[in-house]
This record gives structure tokens, C-alpha cells and sequence, in this order.
């Protein structure tokens, strides 16, 4: 079958999908002033620099040369641009003549200048490390190199920041989508990583990352040549910048994956201390690990939902101590920077957190203002500089000074505190990824330790020697932390012939004799050897179902989860039975979902009764569930109102999707009546009998973008939301908990991009397409294009989705495929508001902008 891209467009004439669109906004209305923008008390802010759109594009990364001047990135076909500042003006700039654009990473060092970056036509085109020198007395680079390219390293989830470490190699941040497993050393201190799920993870709900296994973002590390790659660290989802204390340790701030909000998989952005060999549990679809996993290592703070982008220490600041000490992370969907304050705690560190910077309309209902921040350094005057811009919006530059009265003499930034902790955990990760005889004995008592980060730091020092070393000594440990450590470290590496072994020397730590911290490794640990080693059968498999069987269920939810897998994996009596108890009572739809996911592959152990009230599960009204405090205050922080996330309602079909296949052609029949009750997730249907026949115009930008200035005051609200629905907006599209899937949500739109970036996403949908809502071309050998949503990806098959709201798929072997690219056309057509008349279109950029409340200040007189 053919289907190619004009196919496509027609079949979705009729619906309204920005996505890809709302993804791909463009410049801003007017300009931001820094007096739309609110600071911590005591300093003040000042724009610079306002970016030619047409000249320097939209500034994505900024960094600092070794004579002070800024260095501002850009996106893809933009130039590096050069800025001299001086008491806050701008005294010279000039766009730097570098074959490279798509700038994601700057690194100074000396006269040498490193960029992650995309070589231009004309050049090779890789995207890749790439060194620029000076040979000349001119200041200009005129040799360029590729050191090292990133397979899949462009885009929103490619390679990005560069830093220098104090061991003086570079460590280079990556997103979940760059392919390195294979491009690394064996030498790597983070290495035999796996999903490690017991029970079978499903995708995302919208297909995004589908097929992508681990490491998902990582941290390479490689000498100055771009040479001898190794995987410093792993388990990030897609964290953009990272940076180094004046201890040397490196921290980041990692993305959370905004679809699963309302899931109990979402986690939370968060700043990450990246110790060497650190894992920290990212996976795709629903694998993501919890915090508590001993495999991984938790985060040091937790900030919420958002988007993070540039990081930096304020060293060099004319600041209060405080902050010079601080971490300053950038939100770039919410417009925030947030200052990180740091405790020492043990062999790591805690931490607690502020706004510093914020648009003043991030809480209450004035109008938002975009403050898409990507990127912060510390100038030469002891100010901290950050610039905004992404996805084609307008880019600037601004200063923050301190005015404050509290002194900002330069302090002595290393902590004494922990120091000795911190030493004992470098000498064990000395090890990490070494073979040396005497790594066991050193690092064997250590897994007794209290410090999470020396238990886990001992234990890579371990696995990184041959099992034959210390497989022994681990089935015979006695101390219970040393020997659920050991046998962890046993079920990762010691293949599946140690599994019995591992299984007896475990029930010597009986699980209702343990606290619950250590239930939970102990469960881990079985879990880890079922996935690597294979799940147990016969007398193994009911021994365990004896052992863990009376424990559920638990008064934690924690130890619930984790007993409801292994339970099920093993066939245990009334395991079903005991679950499904447990979703009729969980009053948070995380819970519920927690309970959907683990029983959907479960073919035994099941009543028609148990089976009926299963699927009737996907029957209700689930609407008024609870969700956790936490997640309630993320939002609130973030100044919007919760919503589930995008792939929330394709996970739910998915998954039910799944537990059908489960089922006996007889328990198909007897369920026939439950099964034909359900409706699928949807867009509640247009309050409005028709939508807009009649073209009243082919709208272009240059007929509106004179009139947005009337968008902030006097519209019709009722108007504005009978566009809304006229035009089939929620089609595709989450407002509030209302709407589809197949574009972004639209509840906090305005928080992010200004009227005009909305407008043009409106009126030129394919002009950006974030790769989040892009489709795929594949085309066969036989000349075959199928164009669509890749919504599973395995070792044989890709299975493309080529209308989003219709469920028909296509599946493709990839030995048939000759190439498979991103496709140019966003999935939205033009021309889907031209049925509304100039006043209708105003109304509802108004009505996109209040986020859908009537007391917005644009619907004032």
C-alpha cells in the first residue's frame, strides 16, 4: 500500500492539529522587557541584547570565551554570534564565519573552542564534538575539526553541553536518543545496563522513544582529542547542561517526560549529582525505575515539572555567598531560574531550592510571559548573563546584578564537610571500569556502608572484576546490607547458571524479618536476576510465592509494587486476586494504573468475576480520581493547573489493548458485554453541530500579526471558545484534562510562547515541528512511502500510525525499509482557521492565551 504525504493531508482536512506545530513555534510578539521579569530580592535585571531573528536566529546555548566575551548558539542553519559587554552594553558583535550551526554545546578552553554542533552543506554534515582553533593573530578560528560524531545527536534529545572536568578531559551531555552503547569504551565506568523489568513494559502512549532501550541520556567522557570514549554515567532522560562544583563534582538537571503525567512512572525534572558509574533509572514507556531501585542512585532535589536547559555555578559572582555557592538552573518552559543550595550529606549531598529568577506573571491570572531561558554564565563583571530562545522564538539576552546591601566578597567555595566521604568514595571509583586485583578486598567492606553513594560506588568497583573474583564470597556474606549488595551486583553479572545459587544464599535474609529499606532490595535483587537471569520455575518459583505471599499486601505502597510484579511473575496463589483488591481501593489514578500495568500480561490466575471487574475498570469515570500532594504542588509551583499528560489516554487504550490479547476466544465471548462498553479516551465531541464550511480567507501572517496587540484586551471570550470548538482544537489536543493526544497541551501555551509564536504555528504549522509531534517518511525498496507516527520500533519491525486519530497501523519489516527520515510537512495542514472571520481568529488567540478562563485580563474592557 502507497500512502504518501499529500494522502495524508487530506484525510486530516478536518481536524485541527498543532502538533508539531505548538512544538514549532517561531519570533516573538514584542519585545521582552526586563521589567516584565521578577528577581530575588536584592537584585536587579537588564536586556542586553535582542537577537535578529534573520541574523543570529534563536539562541539555544551561551558560553564564555577566554577573554570574556559571550558566545551565544544557535539552532540549525544560525551562526555562532560573538558579543562584547561592558558595564552591561554591548560594545562589539559579530556572527563568528564557522562551518557548524545548531550550536547545543560551547566549551572555551584557551584559544581553543569545542561545539556539539551540526557541520553545514558543504562540509561533511555530521553532527558531532567539533574543535575550532586560532593559528593566526586575527581572533578568528580558521581550523575546524570533527573530533567525534553522535550518531542520532541533533535535535531536542541529541548531544549537548561540554565541560571540562578537573581530571581535564571533556564530559559531553546526552539526550535519550543519541546512540553511544556502542561507540564507547569497555573500560566505562557505567556499563551492563539493561530495561531490568520483570514483567513487560509498554511504550509510550504516543509512540515517542518507542524501541529505544538503555542507556536513554548519559554523560561521555573523552580525552581533548575527541578520542577514547567512555559512558561516565547513564539513566538521565535528557538533561541539556551540566556542571562541575569547586570539588569537582558534577551535577545536572534532568528532564521529566511531560506525557506521563498522572502515571505512576512520571518522575519529576530533577538535579542529579553524576558520580562516575551513576545509573539513575530513565528507561522508555512505563520502565522507568523509583528512586529506591539500590541499582541506581536517587536525585538530589527533586524541583517538579518543566523543561530544563542551560546550568552554572555561581562562582565569580558578585553575589551574596549564598549564591555564589548556588546551582542556577534554567525551566525553559515556565521561565524560571531556580537557585540550588546545596548541603553536603555524606559521600553526596542534599539540596534545597528558590526561584531567583521568574516572569512576574507566573502566578495569579495576569497574561504569561514567555521566558524560554536556555542558557547562563557568569560574566567578568560578577553578573550573571542568561539568554532565551529555542524553537525559533525571539531571542535575548539579559544581565542579573546584585544592588542589595549584603557583602559580596569572593569565598572560599569548597565544602569541608563530607570531604573524607567523598574521598573514600573516589578511591573506590578509582576501580570503576578497572581491572585490579585488589578492587574486591578494598571495596567489599564498604558494602555494609550506611552512605547510599559508598554501598553503590563499592559495588560497580566490584562488578567491574571478573565474577569468578568474588562470586563465592557473595554467596557467603552474612551481613544483610553487604549481602543483598553483593547478590545484586551477582544477578547483573553472573549469568544465568548463578541463578539458584543466588536464590538460596538470598532466602538466608528472610523478607518479613527486614525493614522495609531492606525488603526492597531484597526484592530488587530478585527482580534484577528474573529479568537477567530468567524467572525461576517449579520448587524456585514456589518458594518465592511462599516467602512473599503473606507479606501482600503491605501498608507500603512502595513494598506493594514491587511484591505485586514478582507475585504475578511467579504465578502465586491469589496473587491476581490480592491486586485486583488493591485497584478497586487505590483512590490515586497512579495507583490504579500501577495495578492495570502489572496484571494486563497475566493469562492465570484468574475468576470470570476477577476478569469482568478488570476491563469494567476501563469503563469508569475516572475523572475525579486523586492524584499525589507532591504532583498537585508541582503544578501549582509552575503557575498551571494539573493536567494528565499526553500519552495518558493512548497509554490507557495500549494497555488495555494488551490484556485483550490475553484472553481465550471463549472469555472474549463471555466478556462480550463489558468489552463492547468501553469507550475509547477521546476529545469530548464539538458543542457545535457543524464546524466552519465556508472559507472566509486564506489567512497569512502578515493579515493578523498587525492586529495582535488587540488580543490583550476587550475580546469576546464566548467567541473566542465557540472558535475553539468550531475548529475541532480538541481533536488533537489536551485543555485541561479535555481533548486527544496527537498534538501538545494547550493549557499553559502561554507560558511558553508569545501570540505571535502561536499565531504562525497556526497559519504555518510546518515552518518548526519539534520532533516530540513529528512524523516519519519511510520508504520501502519496492518505492513505497508510508508516512506517519512510529509508535513501535523492534529489532524486526517498525509499526507506523499514519492518522493519529484513527487506530489503523501499519506494520513494516525493516529488512523492506531503505530509508526512514523526518518528515518535512507537519502533521497539521494550513488553512484550518480560515473558516474563521479576522475577529473570530483574534478571539481565539485570546481564548489559547487565558488557558480557557474567562477572567483573563484579555477578555477586560
Amino acid at each position: 500500500m502507497k500512502i504518501g504525504r499529500g494522502a495524508i493531508v487530506l484525510m486530516m482536512t478536518a481536524i485541527v492539529l498543532f502538533g508539531g506545530a505548538i512544538g514549532a513555534m517561531a519570533s516573538a510578539l514584542t519585545d521582552a522587557t526586563a521589567d516584565a521579569l521578577a528577581a530575588a530580592a536584592g537584585f536587579e535585571i537588564d536586556l542586553v541584547l535582542r537577537a535578529d531573528l534573520k541574523k543570529q536566529g534563536s539562541w539555544i546555548s551561551l558560553a564564555k570565551d577566554d577573554q570574556g566575551r559571550l558566545l551565544l548558539g544557535a539552532q540549525k542553519g544560525q551562526p555562532l554570534t560573538r558579543v562584547t559587554v561592558r558595564d552591561g552594553k554591548v560594545i562589539e558583535q559579530e556572527d563568528l564565519k564557522l562551518p557548524v550551526s545548531e550550536v547545543m554545546g560551547i566549551l572555551c578552553v584557551g584559544d581553543r573552542l569545542y561545539v556539539d554542533a551540526r557541520g553545514k552543506e558543504g562540509g561533511n554534515g555530521a553532527f558531532g564534538l567539533y574543535r575550532c582553533s586560532r593559528n593566526g593573530s586575527d581572533d578568528h578560528y580558521d581550523k575546524v575539526e570533527l573530533l567525534h560524531e553522535w550518531k542520532r545527536g541533533s535535535g531536542e534529545h541529541g548531544a549537548h553541553a561540554i565541560r571540562m572536568g578537573p581530571d581535564k578531559r571533556l564530559y559531553v551531555v546526552m539526550g535519550n536518543f543519541v546512540e553511544v552503547a556502542g561507540e564507547v569504551s569497555a573500560s566505562s565506568p557505567h556499563r551492563n545496563f539493561a530495561d531490568d523489568v520483570v514483567l513487560p513494559r509498554a511504550e509510550d502512549g504516543r509512540g515517542f522513544g518507542a524501541g529505544n532501550k538503555p542507556p536513554g541520556g548519559s554523560i561521555v567522557r573523552l580525552d581533548v582529542d575527541g578520542k577514547n570514549p567512555e559512558l561516565f554515567a547513564g539513566g538521565e532522560r535528557n538533561a541539556y547542561d551540566i556542571a562541575f562544583n569547586a570539588d569537582g563534582e558534577l551535577f545536572g538537571f534532568d528532564s521529566d517526560a511531560e506525557g506521563d503525567w498522572g502515571t505512576p512512572w512520571y518522575r519529576p525534572t530533577r538535579v542529579f549529582h553524576g558520580v562516575s558509574g551513576a545509573e539513575h533509572g530513565f528507561r522508555e514507556g512505563t520502565a522507568k525505575w523509583p528512586e529506591y531501585y539500590p541499582d541506581s542512585l536517587p536525585a538530589t532535589a527533586n524541583i517538579g515539572i518543566g523543561c530544563p536547559t542551560g546550568v552554572v555555578f555561581g562562582y565569580g559572582a558578585r553575589f551574596p555567598a549564598v549564591y555564589q555557592k548556588a546551582l542556577f538552573i534554567l525551566d525553559w518552559t515556565y521561565g524560571r531560574i531556580m537557585a540550588v543550595h546545596f548541603k553536603p550529606e555524606g559521600a553526596s549531598y542534599g539540596a534545597t531550592w528558590e526561584n531567583f529568577v521568574w516572569p512576574k506573571s507566573l502566578h495569579g491570572n495576569a497574561a504569561k510571559l514567555p521566558n524560554n531561558v536556555t542558557g547562563a554564565v557568569i560574566g567578568d563583571d560578577g553578573a550573571l548573563y542568561f539568554a532565551t530562545g529555542g524553537r525559533n522564538t525571539q531571542g535575548y539576552l539579559y544581565r542579573v546584578r546584585y544592588v542589595g546591601k549584603e557583602p559580596t566578597k569572593a569565598l572560599d567555595a569548597h565544602d569541608v564537610e563530607g570531604a573524607a566521604a567523598r574521598e573514600l568514595r573516589h578511591g573506590l571509583e578509582h576501580f570503576h571500569g578497572l581491572r585490579d586485583d585488589t578492587a574486591v578486598e578494598m571495596a567489599w567492606e564498604h558494602l555494609e556502608s550506611e552512605d547510599r553513594f559508598i554501598r553503590y560506588a563499592a559495588r560497580i568497583a566490584i562488578e567491574s572484576q571478573p565474577v569468578s573474583q568474588w562470586k563465592a564470597r557473595a554467596l557467603a556474606e552474612t551481613r544483610t546490607r553487604a549481602a543483598l549488595g553483593a547478590l545484586l551486583g551477582l544477578a547483573r553479572c553472573g549469568g544465568a547458571s548463578s541463578q539458584a545459587e543466588l536464590l538460596a544464599a538470598l532466602a538466608k535474609f528472610p523478607a518479613s524479618a527486614l525493614p522495609e529499606s531492606q525488603q526492597l532490595d531484597k526484592l530488587r535483587v530478585l527482580e534484577v536476576s528474573m529479568s537477567r537471569q530468567g524467572k525461576p520455575k517449579g520448587d524456585a518459583a514456589r518458594q518465592i510465592a511462599e516467602e512473599l505471599g503473606p507479606l501482600y499486601p503491605s501498608a507500603s505502597d512502595a513494598v506493594n509494587r514491587e511484591l505485586c510484579q514478582l507475585l504475578l511473575a511467579v504465578d502465586a496463589p491469589n496473587a491476581v486476586a490480592k491486586s485486583m483488591k488493591l485497584l478497586a481501593s487505590a483512590r490515586k489514578q497512579e495507583q490504579q494504573m500501577q495495578y492495570v500495568l502489572y496484571l494486563r500480561t497475566i493469562s492465570t490466575g484468574w475468576t470470570a468475576e476477577l476478569r469482568r471487574d478488570y476491563f469494567a475498570w476501563w469503563n469508569q469515570d475516572h475523572g475525579r480520581a486523586e492524584h499525589p500532594a507532591l504532583m498537585m504542588k508541582w503544578f501549582e509551583e509552575a503557575g498551571r493547573p494539573y493536567s494528565d499528560g499526553a500519552s495518558y489516554p493512548g497509554f490507557v487504550t495500549m494497555l488495555r489493548a494488551d490484556a485483550i490479547g490475553t484472553l481465550s476466544p471463549a472469555e472474549k465471548g463471555a466478556l462480550e458485554p463489558v468489552l463492547n462498553a468501553f469507550v475509547p479516551p477521546s476529545p469530548p465531541p464539538s458543542k457545535r453541530k457543524t464546524t466552519r464550511q465556508v472559507v472566509v480567507k486564506n489567512w497569512k501572517m502578515a493579515d493578523i500579526e498587525p492586529l495582535l496587540p488587540q488580543v490583550g484586551r476587550g475580546r469576546n471570550f464566548v467567541a473566542g471558545q465557540e472558535a475553539f470548538e468550531a475548529t475541532q482544537c480538541t481533536a488533537c489536543h489536551r485543555f485541561g484534562n479535555d481533548g486527544g493526544s496527537a498534538g501538545p497541551d494547550l493549557a499553559a501555551i502561554s507560558s511558553r510562547f508569545s501570540r505571535r509564536d502561536i499565531l504562525e504555528s497556526i497559519l504555518e504549522p510546518s515552518k518548526v515541528i519539534s520532533e516530540q509531534y513529528q512524523n516519519t517518511d519511510v520508504r520501502t525498496k519496492d518505492g513505497d512511502v508510508v508516512s506517519g507516527r512510529v509508535v513501535s520500533d523492534t529489532a524486526d519491525t517498525v509499526i507506523i500510525q499514519p492518522n493519529p486519530l484513527a487506530p489503523d497501523r501499519i506494520s513494516i519489516k525493516k529488512s523492506e525499509i531503505r530509508s526512514s527520515v523526518p518528515a518535512k510537512l507537519s502533521p497539521m495542514p494550513e488553512g484550518l482557521v480560515d473558516g474563521l472571520t479576522r475577529d473570530e481568529l483574534l478571539d481565539l488567540l485570546s481564548y489559547l492565551e487565558s488557558g480557557g478562563k474567562k477572567e483573563h485580563p484579555d477578555f477586560g474592557k
